[in-house]
């Protein structure tokens, strides 16, 4: 039995991921990536290096917090560079440097293009809170705050959980579920009472992890079947298709 939301009775709380899902801001995130990783494998391998790709971004990084995805990345490539700090400059040859690199390539890209919503995601937004459902955001990016003022989205979610709050409470990313277990936490709802809605292989498994009461997947990329290997319980192109626009 689904509710007009397009989701199963008794849930009371949607949790939804940032980069891909609310904003447009997934494909920013690959482009930076890429550009940060490319420049790092060219100056360490010369002209030849292989280039850092779609199917790299996938499985290493995307969803996940920024020194996990430099980590992972690295450890497919058979390489090992110095921890360092978070407080590391662009320029350091850490994981914490890397990672760091690719922020500043990252708010230099939104800087120049703005940030765009999807529509279909803030209208479900809109009819889930008419509904009298908690929301809460949880996204691995530091920069969530930021991102969500300028779209003027900060009211539509009574909970952030964020790549900030991750570090100050000490919560290991995605595709563990701590983070999603935070947010539905702070909101005062049981895991099984709650929905995830996430467009990454590693919030998929996020949400099968947490036990929650459903996972949405968005397919903005053609990874439909993945998606659902990875944990959804439904996949969609678009909020929109849930139905209840408000």
């Amino acid at each position: 039995m689904t509710t007009h939301l397009g989701l199963p009775g008794g849930i009371t709380a949607c949790l939804f991921d940032l980069d891909g899902v609310v904003t447009r801001t997934a494909v920013v995130h690959a482009a930076a990536w890429k550009a940060m990783f490319d420049a790092f494998l060219r100056g360490r391998d010369g002209v030849g290096f292989r280039p850092f790709t779609d199917s790299d971004y996938e499985r290493y990084v995307d969803g996940r917090p920024r020194a996990d995805g430099v980590r992972s990345f690295l450890a497919s490539r058979d390489i090992e560079l110095p921890e360092g700090t978070p407080d590391d400059p662009p320029e350091a040859q850490t994981v914490n440097g890397l990672g760091n690199r690719k922020n500043e390539a990252l708010l230099a890209k939104i800087r120049t293009d703005g940030v765009e919503p999807y529509e279909g995601s803030l209208g479900y937004l809109r009819a889930v809170r008419a509904a009298g459902l908690a929301t809460a955001i949880v996204s691995s990016s530091a920069n969530t705050r930021e991102v969500l003022h300028s779209i003027e989205a900060e009211r539509l979610f009574d909970v952030r959980i964020d790549g900030v709050v991750a570090r100050e409470r000490g919560l290991p990313g995605k595709p563990r579920p701590d983070t999603y277990l935070a947010a539905a936490r702070d909101l005062g709802v049981e895991p099984s009472h709650a929905a995830v809605f996430e467009d990454a292989l590693a919030g998929m498994e996020a949400g099968r992890a947490g036990h929650f009461g459903y996972v949405v997947g968005v397919d903005r990329v053609g990874q439909a079947d993945a998606l659902r290997a990875h944990g959804a319980d439904r996949v969609v192109k678009d909020l929109a298709e849930l139905g209840g626009e408000a």
